[in-house]
């Protein structure tokens, strides 16, 4: 271990499928993580992996180098911040938060403001790689936020990710993840309209994605995603609510800057339609069904 990745302490607030397994790196690489969740058996199941078990994000953060967050969406976040249990009343002993949800980024800048004008810092640092890269310790992280509290946090995102970038001030983070999300959303939508295609067209679609994964249409989408679209399991991973929430944001962001985007407008609206047929708590691939629908075919 090198001597700037010396063994701290975190409070880890958010224990979802990303939240638990970055937990579990944090341990692997020798910090103590003080956990917390609204959801008790999250909570034991970290402890039963070393985690120390912490009653609300007040307890989580307390005698902590950082606290982290790692919620599902913008008002879970100002909750933790500025709840009668928040970490604005009861911060970390290292005045450091750093939170690595996807959320609003016009919140992130209240919130680090706010938290800047009683000397706590905050990291806007969202992650890419899904539960898979979580998992492996490979996210992609991407950070907004000031340099010296971007470096003192380094030694805890080195436990977490591979690719760990500054990319600049409060809300910077945010802004690069929702640029990842429309690549990704649109991305999804493309391989739905190719599988639907193809699948018309009698051709198979194991050795479509063969094929597309040998040229320039090859993507970590296709890859990852592609062969539970063509089984038809639509198991979760990152969840359609969750990519819908993330596509509203991009959306919001958008319009705010008066950006258009009329892919992401589309692909927006067809995951409105997959959580309208039930499928929120579904993986993405399960977008390819909104295809299913509309052709009047199965999938397989």
């Amino acid at each position: 271990m090198r001597e700037n990745d010396k063994a701290g302490c975190v409070g880890f607030i958010g224990l979802g499928t990303m939240g638990r397994e970055m937990v579990r790196n944090l341990l692997k690489a020798g910090h103590a993580v003080q956990a917390y969740d609204v959801r008790a058996e999250a909570v034991a199941e970290l402890a039963s992996d070393g985690a120390v078990t912490a009653t609300s994000p007040a307890d989580a953060a307390r005698g902590a180098d950082l606290a982290i967050t790692m919620l599902p969406d913008t008002p879970h976040v100002e909750a933790v911040v500025y709840g009668e249990q928040g970490l604005l009343k009861a911060p970390p002993a290292g005045r450091l938060i750093v939170d690595m949800s996807t959320i609003s980024p016009v919140a992130v800048r209240r919130m680090a403001a706010d938290l800047a004008a009683v000397g706590i810092a905050f990291l806007d640092a969202p992650v890419s790689g899904g539960p898979v890269g979580a998992k492996n310790a490979a996210l992609s992280i991407m950070v907004g936020g000031e340099a010296e509290a971007f470096a003192r946090a380094g030694r805890f995102f080195r436990a977490m990710g591979t690719t760990i970038t500054h990319v600049g001030n409060a809300g910077a983070g945010q802004a690069v993840k929702l640029c990842n999300q429309l690549i990704c959303g649109i991305n999804i939508q493309a391989i739905c309209e190719a599988l639907a295609l193809a699948r018309a067209s009698g051709v198979d679609l194991e050795q479509l994605r063969h094929v597309l994964l040998g040229g320039s249409a090859a993507s970590w989408m296709l890859d990852r995603l592609g062969p539970q679209m063509i089984a038809g399991d639509a198991s979760a991973g990152f969840r359609i609510d969750l990519m819908l929430k993330d596509l509203r944001l991009v959306l919001e962001q958008a319009g705010a800057l008066d950006v258009p985007l009329p892919a992401t407008a589309l692909v927006t609206s067809q995951y409105v339609e997959a959580r309208a047929h039930g499928e929120g708590a579904n993986g993405n691939q399960a977008l390819f069904r909104v295809y299913d629908r509309m052709t009047g075919r199965a999938a397989g």
